[in-house]
Parts: structure tokens; sequence; C-alpha cells
């Protein structure tokens, strides 16, 4: 593994030991970051179930000016400090180690808010549309975030759900990767507006009839 372009190319990283953390693969990381990027000018990143912390050190290595890792496990923890020194992004990151459901909800205390999400919870889980919905009621999006969600290629989310729509889906082999926007107020607004659009257009033609 190692980071595939920007700032920290070429440099290696370490996995997490043992069979417990599925890194994202080489060649899946630089297919999804060319989906939702390449590059970025500034914004902030959340790593969430990080493992080696390898999505959120790219995003922070094409541009992204801060990032968040969060995992439960402590062999994690150790893993991605190592890999955001042995980067030079460890003044640019913060790392907690954290249930995910928890630690949204700190974040979200803290009046966090972030420009990319990076969701790969072990494939196990089912639970990565639920995750986001919450992130939407707790605030910690901002209009226009993307969000990518890797989960088991035999699984599926819906393509429309809450604020969020899919905008991309790609396969690789056992591993899905779905990219989501969220609309946020943005998205709420143009609703209602085309609401009211409806509405003015149904009391003209009320009008034309009686007039």
């Amino acid at each position: 593994m190692r980071v595939v372009s920007g700032s920290a190319k070429g440099r290696p990283l370490k996995a997490v030991p043992g069979t417990g953390t599925r890194p994202t693969t080489d060649k899946v990381k630089e297919a999804l970051f060319s989906m939702i990027g390449p590059y970025f000018d500034g914004g902030a990143a959340l790593d969430l179930f990080a493992g080696s912390g390898g999505l959120g050190i790219e995003a922070l290595s094409r541009g992204m000016e801060k990032a968040v890792f969060i995992d439960m496990e402590p062999k994690a923890i150790e893993v991605i400090r190592e890999n955001l020194r042995k980067t030079g992004l460890d003044s640019q990151a913060e790392v907690f180690r954290n249930e995910a459901g928890r630690a949204l909800k700190v974040l979200a205390k803290r009046g966090a808010a972030f420009d990319a999400v990076f969701l790969d919870p072990p494939y196990r889980m089912k639970n990565g549309d639920e995750l986001m919905e919450q992130m939407d009621k707790l605030g910690l999006l901002r209009d226009g975030a993307v969000i990518v969600l890797e989960y088991e290629s035999g699984y599926s989310y819906p393509e429309r759900f809450g604020s969020f729509n899919q905008l991309r889906k790609a396969v690789y082999g056992e591993t899905a990767v779905s990219i989501f926007s969220y609309e946020g107020m943005q998205g709420q607004t143009n609703e209602q507006s085309g609401a009211a659009d409806e509405s003015d257009k149904e009391a003209a033609d009320e009008e034309e009839r009686h007039g």
C-alpha cells in the first residue's frame, strides 16, 4: 500500500496487522479519487472505520486541509498515527478511538462539518445508509459533500434516500464503491422552490379559468 498521488505520492503505508481490517487497494483508491476529485482545494475529510487511514491520508495528500480518523481498534489507531508521521501529514489530522455512532455525536458537539466522508465499514455491517442519515441529522455535512461508501459487491444500497443521491457506482471484484452527493439545505430549497412554482402555476391556471 502506498499514497497514490499528491504531496505524499509514493510514500508506503503500513497495514493493520491481522485479518480484521480490509485495506482499500491502491487500484480501487486511485479509481475512487478519480471519481470524486481527483484533487482538492482545501476542505475537511472524515475517515470513518479508518483502518490504516489510507483514504483520509490520500485525501490530505491530494489537497484536503484537514482530516479526522476514527476507528475502534487500538492497533488501527497506532498504524494511522504512524502512517501520518511517515507521510508528514500528522499536523493536519486528528485521530480518535471510538465506535462510529458515538464518534459522530462527539464530532457534532464540537461543531465539525465535512466536505468528504469515507465509509468503509466491515462487510458484515450493512448500515452505511443509516450512518449517512445520522450525519445529516447531526449537521456534520456541508452542502455538496461527497460520501464514498465501500461495501460487499453482493449487497446494494438505494440510489437515492433522504438528502443523498448516488452519483456513481463501480464494482471491483468483491468490493463495490458508491459515490453519493449530499444535497442538504440546497436540495430542500430546490424542492420547496419546485413546489412553489407548481403552486404558482396552479394559481395562474385557476385565475385564467375564472378571468
